[in-house]
């Protein structure tokens, strides 16, 4: 029996005026979509509309966060605590971009955050440093080594994602 595409969803997790998080998250969603496993899409947190019921049907997530101050958006946290279930036994990508730490710290306080409501983060991430220097006029990355990063973190996620849905097909995650 062959199984419906995985359901990922991207979220834009920066809301601030002059963001680059859409460049970003609408590369890599375009990325990932060339893979017929997957069926992609963008939640941007700046939309007004509800994401709950998006997050709920998600196999997967990648979450596409700058680092301010050291640390993730104000408004990603926000949408993170105001969801629970959404996020158990389901697997946690990250894309970040930044300064000279390329939103790498912001990506570690989301893994203890995301560990606290059940979900799996993958190890491999991609990183843009110097993110003004990172993306062509047309938002593509001037750096084959982004793609590559890219093509692990799909991997990796694409597999947590296979197998907890498995499992949440057979036993229902109870936390």
């Amino acid at each position: 029996m062959t199984m419906p595409p995985l359901r990922i969803s991207v979220i834009v997790g920066s809301t601030r005026n002059g963001r680059f998080g859409p460049i970003v998250a609408n590369w890599f969603t375009g990325h990932a979509a060339r893979r017929p496993d997957l069926h992609v899409e963008i939640v941007d947190l700046a939309d007004p509309q509800p994401v709950s019921a998006t997050l709920a049907a998600a196999d997967g997530f990648v979450v596409v966060t700058p680092e301010y101050n050291h640390s993730y958006p104000g408004p990603l946290k926000e949408a993170i605590d105001a969801h629970y279930k959404e996020w158990h036994a389901k697997p946690v990508a990250f894309v970040s971009y930044g300064g000279i730490s390329g939103g790498l710290r912001a990506v570690e306080h989301l893994r203890g955050v995301f560990a606290e409501l059940h979900a799996m983060t993958v190890r491999d991430t991609v990183s843009f440093h110097r993110i003004q220097q990172c993306f062509d006029p047309q938002g593509q990355p001037v750096d084959r080594a982004s793609v590559d990063a890219a093509d692990v973190l799909l991997n990796r996620l694409t597999w947590w994602a296979n197998a907890l849905r498995e499992a949440r097909t057979h036993t229902p995650y109870l936390a």
